[in-house]
C-alpha cells in the first residue's frame, strides 16, 4: 500500500525526515510511533501529497502521491489529530459533505457509527467539543469504502468508552480487508490493534516489525516469590541475567530480574528448582520497547522544530 525509501524533507536548515523508510502492507494495521518532532506528521503529509520531498522515493498504491493526488485520494480516507469543521453546519451535514467529497460513503455504516459513537448529528459544529469534532472525522472516514485509512492521533479528545468503540471499528475495518496506518501516542491502543509497528526518531526509522520481532532481542522480566532469597548466581545460567531487585514479601522474598532471550528458558528452569511460591514471566511491553529507543542520544539529531500541522 505504502512504500517509502530514504525519505528526506527539509524545512530550512532542519531535516524533518532524514532517510526514513516505511513499508505498509495491504490488509494490515500498522502502528507509527515517535515523540513530537520525530517526523510522523511530516511523513503523513507526504503520503497525502501535501508536500514535496527533497529526496527518496515514496509510492502510495504504486503511484506518486503528489503527482497522482486525485487518484491516490480516491482510495484513502484521512483523520487528523485536531479536526476543524464548518462551524455553521451540523455534525451530520459535515459527515455527509466529507462523504460526498470522497464519493465513497456507505450510508448504512455511517448511521451505525453515528449511534455507536454517541454523536448528536443535529448540533452545529461550532458547539462541539474537541472529542465530538474527532467523532465527526472518524465517522466520515470509517464509513467510506476505501482501501487505506490514514489516522493521525485519531482518538485525541475521546473518552475511554469512545476509545474502545474506535478500536472495535478499526478491527472491523481490518477484518474487511482494509489497511490502516495508525499514528498514536497511546501505546496500549497500538499494542491492541497493530499487526506491525514502525518506530521513528529524528526523522529516521529505528525499528520496524511485529511486536514479537521487536521483542526478540529485548529482555523479559521474571518476578518470583520464594521463602528464601534466590542465590546471587542461578545454577545452570551462565549469563543473561540483568537488573535484579529483592523486596520483602509476606511469604518470603519477591525477586524481580530481567533476562536476555537466550537465557530465558534456563533461568526459568533454575528458578523452578528453587521451589517458588509464585512465578510470573512478562515479555517487554510496547511502552518498554518504545522507550528503549529513546534512552540514548541519537548519533544524528534533526534540529528541533514544530512540525507543520497536517
Amino acid at each position: 500500500m505504502v512504500s517509502g525509501r530514504h525519505l528526506v524533507k527539509r524545512f530550512g536548515r532542519t531535516r524533518a525526515l532524514d532517510g526514513l523508510d516505511l513499508t505498509i502492507r495491504a490488509g494490515e494495521v500498522h502502528g507509527f510511533l515517535g515523540p513530537n518532532g520525530a517526523g510522523k506528521s511530516t511523513t503523513i503529509r507526504a503520503i497525502l501529497g501535501q508536500l514535496r520531498l527533497d529526496g527518496g522515493d515514496l509510492r502510495v498504491f504504486g503511484a506518486d502521491p503528489r503527482r497522482d493526488a486525485v487518484r491516490v485520494h480516491d482510495r484513502l480516507a484521512y483523520v487528523p489529530g485536531d479536526t476543524a469543521l464548518w462551524p455553521h453546519l451540523t455534525g451530520g451535514e459535515c459527515i455527509d459533505l466529507l462523504g460526498r467529497l470522497g464519493g465513497h460513503q456507505n450510508r448504512a455504516r455511517r448511521n451505525d457509527l453515528v449511534d455507536r459513537f454517541d454523536l448528536d448529528p443535529t448540533k452545529r459544529a461550532r458547539t462541539y467539543s474537541k472529542g465530538n469534532r474527532q467523532k465527526v472525522a472518524l465517522i466520515a472516514a470509517l464509513s467510506a469504502d476505501v482501501e487505506l485509512l490514514v489516522l493521525d492521533e485519531p482518538t485525541s479528545g475521546l473518552d475511554p468508552l469512545m476509545e474502545a468503540e474506535f478500536q472495535r471499528a478499526v478491527r472491523e475495518a481490518a477484518a474487511a480487508g482494509r489497511t490502516v496506518l495508525l499514528s498514536s501516542h497511546i501505546l496500549d491502543e497500538v499494542e491492541a490493534l497493530c499487526d506491525r509497528v514502525t518506530i521513528i526518531r529524528a526523522g529516521r526509522t529505528v525499528s520496524t516489525g511485529t511486536l514479537d520481532d521487536l521483542r526478540a532481542n529485548t529482555r523479559s522480566t521474571i518476578e518470583v516469590i520464594t521463602a528464601q532469597p534466590l542465590p546471587d548466581i542461578l545454577p545452570g545460567v551462565s549469563s543473561g541475567i540483568g537488573a535484579r531487585t529483592d523486596e520483602p514479601h509476606p511469604h518470603g522474598v519477591r525477586t524481580t530480574v530481567t533476562v536476555a532471550p537466550a537465557a530465558l528458558a534456563a533461568a526459568v528452569a533454575a528458578i523452578a528448582r528453587q521451589q517458588p511460591i509464585g512465578l510470573a514471566v512478562r515479555p517487554p511491553s510496547l511502552d518498554e520497547l518504545f522507550h528503549q529507543h529513546y534512552r540514548k542520544e541519537p548519533t544524528h539529531r534533526a534540529q528541533p522544530t514544530p512540525e507543520p500541522v497536517a
